[in-house]
């Protein structure tokens, strides 16, 4: 089971990127769902970075003090690239939005 943490961290992380590409790529949608999916774009990352933190707190408990060593470094990285890009697109997602708002109104 704990393996499938590291699967579902990525798909969760992806998703975090594409639901704010999805507002940006549809705008007749951006109105009605923008803060709902802004909302599910950033509940996407925190789950991901949970799961990598239940994988972490998994290799401590069995003892896996090298995977642990070799991977903890590169599990940061990438946390901090998920969490960089998904708030950038989601900033971004919602100026567009936001935009769109000033210009129908």
């Amino acid at each position: 089971m704990y393996p499938l943490l590291n699967l579902a961290s990525l798909v969760l992380g992806l998703l975090s990127w594409a639901l704010p590409g999805w507002l940006l790529a549809c705008p007749e949608r951006r109105r009605k769902k923008a803060g709902l999916v802004l909302m599910l774009s950033g509940t996407a990352c925190a789950l991901a970075l949970l799961f990598q933190l239940v994988y972490q707190w998994h290799l401590v408990a069995i003892g896996d003090w090298l995977a642990l060593m070799d991977t903890t470094g590169a599990v940061v990285k990438v946390s901090m690239v998920l969490v960089a890009v998904t708030a950038g697109l989601d900033a971004l997602a919602a100026a567009a939005c936001a935009e769109e708002e000033m210009d129908a109104a």
